[in-house]
């Protein structure tokens, strides 16, 4: 079968990015995502058989500005000099299979990536909210196997890098020296591109709604001046043009406190408004997390109660006791009650055995609740 390179254009998520601090740098972590399961490119079926045993070698690969090429001929992203070419301080990470994609994180060390000019753009577009473009490069081996919408399957797919595109496309054209060079031979190139509508149309409905939300916010900030300057304006005029328009002032205040009120009453609805979408979003996640913990309840008071039962059915405890222990002494409680091994509290026996009891320090447990 022969083996060839493929270069598979995506889209991250810029809208979703997060910026954390991690051993002491400033990490910008992007969401992204490339290859779907049995997805077809350029008549060539990828499996999700073939994806499930190759995606984890995505793994910390670098992530270059750009596929690497040397004298017009791709190189792998970890070939030294292909490192010097794209290398601006990010990597992929947190690589996984979800929802029939693989998915991952690309991290950006934003040091690093301030040295380069390259880096500097990336960083640009990403605090943009603008679409950032992905390309992944992989080898298989193409097996010639035809089928519905496909003429070949790739097999023994490795990945090699998950680049970062700016103002290009998935990688250079058949007119631009297409080539990969491994281990000094040349071998062929496929470009293919990933389309996800889906993806693209939450992208343009979240930048929608954050450009919706950055206009709101500069109406109300050009409001809120406009009436400074109205107001500080009269401080500025000459003591006699002041006496002059004393009789005005009254006027002039009152005109002033009823703008201010209104503004108020707009800003407050606008923070009103943005709370009540932030709620609505976060909602589900909450009564999720409300949910779970009364499920716990539930389960622990179940055990509780069971606990309790066996402790005096084994006549080890009264009832009232039992109840007055906590879910964890109850538990460490249970084994002495096993048949064979419970000794009852006010029970008289002539025997030599060993008294389980002992060491047990009843008190402790009831200092623990």
């Amino acid at each position: 079968m022969p083996q060839v390179r493929v270069n598979v254009r995506s889209i991250a998520n810029a809208a979703a990015v997060k910026e954390v601090v991690r051993n002491g740098r400033t990490l910008k972590i992007v969401p992204s995502a490339t290859l779907p399961d049995d997805v077809v490119m350029n008549g060539v079926l990828y499996p999700s058989s073939e994806i499930e045993a190759s995606f984890a070698s995505l793994e910390r690969t670098p992530a270059p500005l750009g596929h690497p090429t040397i004298n017009g001929k791709f190189v792998s992203a970890l070939d030294p000099e292909g490192i010097n070419i794209g290398y601006i301080g990010a990597w992929n990470e947190n690589v996984r299979r979800d929802g029939g994609r693989v998915l991952l994180d690309k991290v950006i060390d934003v040091e690093v990536a301030n040295r380069s000019e390259g880096g500097r753009a990336v960083l640009a577009a990403i605090d943009s909210g603008g679409p950032v473009h992905t390309s992944t490069g992989l080898l298989a081996n193409l097996e010639n196997t035809k089928g519905e919408g496909y003429e070949r399957i790739a097999r023994g797919i490795v990945f090699d890098h998950d680049a970062i595109l700016l103002n290009e496309d998935g990688a250079a054209t058949p007119d631009q020296g297409v080539g990969m060079l491994v281990n000094g031979q040349q071998i062929e190139v496929i470009n293919s591109a990933v389309e996800w509508a889906d993806r693209d149309l939450t992208w343009a409905a979240e930048s929608a709604l954050g450009a919706l939300e950055r206009r709101e916010r500069a109406g109300l900030v050009d409001a809120f001046k406009s009436l400074m300057v109205e107001a500080f304006s009269g401080l500025r005029k000459p003591q006699k043009q002041q006496e002059d328009t004393a009789m005005a002032d009254d006027k002039t205040l009152a005109e002033l406190s009823t703008k201010m009120n209104a503004f108020e009453e707009t800003l407050k609805a606008f923070t009103t408004t943005i709370g009540n979408a932030i709620a609505e979003a976060v909602k589900p996640l909450t009564d999720a997390h409300a949910a779970q913990i009364a499920n716990q309840s539930a389960k622990d008071a179940a055990e509780k109660a069971g606990l309790v039962n066996k402790a005096v059915k084994a006549n080890l405890l009264t009832e009232p006791v039992a109840n007055a222990l906590t879910l964890e002494a109850l538990r460490e409680l249970a084994p002495k009650g096993e048949p064979g091994k419970a000794a009852a509290l006010n029970g008289a026996s002539g025997t030599t055995e060993a008294d389980p009891w002992d060491g047990y320090d009843l008190n402790a447990k009831m200092e623990a609740k």
